[in-house]
């Protein structure tokens, strides 16, 4: 049997690989302009840490929508398929963010241009909003019940790449450009690429066939009718519970992608192009211990792995923040790899964790949500709260406590979840509320 399902469920894999790298280039190569350039640009008239902070707010913005875009595509997802969701979502994130490319400075427009910015940034949130949830489940819902895990934490891979490309793009265009042309053209270079991108997700996710779990709710005529009405009603505690777990995941992956360029930058004085090598070397190596993680997850179970990685958060916030500070790449890269490895030991497991946490009728709308409102609590404020916290002299130990403290309420709201890896005398889980993600399988 696993002969004939490992094919396609390695071009199954790879079609959301690509696909989630692609929609996280988007979203991530804001992110690293807004750090880099859209301060000056966008906000001339603020001093330049409060320009930082308006940049960044706009960035927050974009994780704002994003469980809103659950909220407008999850239902599809579960009433009209998965595959739908992931061709729509693309197709709006592509679009919103070859647009930002395109939108006149605030010399130009005046304050036309922060707002188009604004307008943009919650287009892509939207998108991406629903690009998560169908792309796990797509792959989630085929893979088989040992090895879902594995197969699930492929679409994983696709922000560490998704990052990659957006800040290698940036990191050559830095290095080949003067400062001027940079500002002045430079940094739009990587949003028009979102054009090209998007134009081959979108024909790769043509080929998709939509989930059999999702087939035979259709079949017997199982389908949730209000979706949204569902979750709020009889799984707002899973909700909430699986945001504010993964919440710490966003804070660490943030801080050090996105604070830590802006602070290193602007405040050690590194150098743009050596702090995003640092890095990039670091999701590099994450994106590559990945699938181990996601192995580790079908071996050990996915709630002991979250665990592990809100502790090991907890004792590695501090060493971060001493490392980043010393300027010096191999202890700033220490510094990076060993946030990014306690933020994928959870993540890595999350793609399989959460959709066996919902029931297959509201899967879609359920896990996405969860994942994404997350999003909001860690990804959103995290680079504002730790840029306002670390303007004073000395090392900004603030933000280290900050992030520590998120991850042990992370830490709480992992405790209250169950587990759900299938063993072979619960293929559940075993737990009634959690629905198998085969079509076959009986709840116990």
């Amino acid at each position: 049997m696993h002969h004939d399902r490992s094919p396609s469920m390695a071009r199954l894999a790879a079609a959301s690989l690509a696909g989630t790298a692609i929609e996280f280039y988007d979203f991530f190569v804001y992110g690293t302009a807004a750090a880099l350039v859209l301060g000056p640009l966008f906000f001339p008239t603020f001093s330049p840490l409060a320009g930082t902070l308006a940049a960044f707010g706009t960035f927050a913005v974009g994780f704002v929508s994003r469980p809103l875009g659950s909220m407008l595509f999850g239902p599809i997802g579960d009433r009209h398929g998965r595959r739908p969701v992931l061709i729509a979502s693309l197709l709006l994130t592509g679009v919103a963010t070859v647009a930002v490319g395109f939108v006149p400075t605030y010399d130009s427009i005046g304050i036309a241009a922060p707002v188009l910015l604004l307008v943009l940034r919650f287009a892509q949130g939207l998108g991406l909003g629903g690009e998560w949830g169908g792309a796990v489940l797509l792959t989630a819902e085929h893979a088989p019940a040992e090895r879902r895990g594995l197969w699930s934490g492929f679409p994983q891979v696709g922000p560490a790449i998704g990052f990659l490309l957006a800040n290698g793009t940036m990191l050559a265009l830095s290095a080949t450009l003067s400062d001027a042309e940079f500002r002045s053209w430079g940094w739009r270079v990587p949003f028009w690429g979102a054009g090209l991108l998007a134009g081959a997700g979108l024909l790769l996710r043509a080929q998709l066939t939509e989930s059999p779990r999702f087939q035979e709710l259709a079949e017997h005529g199982e389908r949730a009718t209000a979706p949204l009405a569902e979750v709020v009603r009889g799984h707002w505690r899973l909700v909430l519970l699986t945001a504010g777990g993964l919440a710490v995941g966003y804070a660490v992956f943030y801080a050090v992608t996105t604070w830590s360029l802006a602070y290193g930058t602007e405040r050690l004085g590194v150098a743009r192009t050596t702090l995003l090598g640092c890095i990039m070397a670091a999701v590099a190596v994450m994106g590559a211990l990945t699938p181990l993680a996601a192995h580790l997850g079908d071996r050990f179970g996915r709630r002991p792995l979250c665990l592990v990685g809100c502790v090991a958060t907890v004792v590695w916030m501090f060493p971060l923040v001493a490392l980043l500070c010393t300027g010096e790449p191999p202890l700033m890269f220490l510094g990076f790899l060993g946030a990014l490895l306690a933020f994928i030991t959870m993540f890595a497991v999350t793609s399989a964790y959460l959709p066996e946490l919902f029931e297959a009728r509201v899967r879609c709308t359920g896990a996405a949500l969860g994942y994404n409102l997350a999003g909001v609590l860690g990804g959103a404020l995290t680079p504002i709260v730790a840029t306002a916290m670390s303007h004073g002299d000395g090392p900004p130990w603030g933000v280290a406590a900050y992030l520590a403290a998120a991850a042990l309420l992370s830490l709480g709201c992992f405790v209250l979840l169950p587990e759900t890896r299938p063993t072979a005398d619960r293929p559940d889980g075993g737990r009634s509320a959690v629905r198998p993600l085969e079509a076959g399988e009986a709840a116990v």
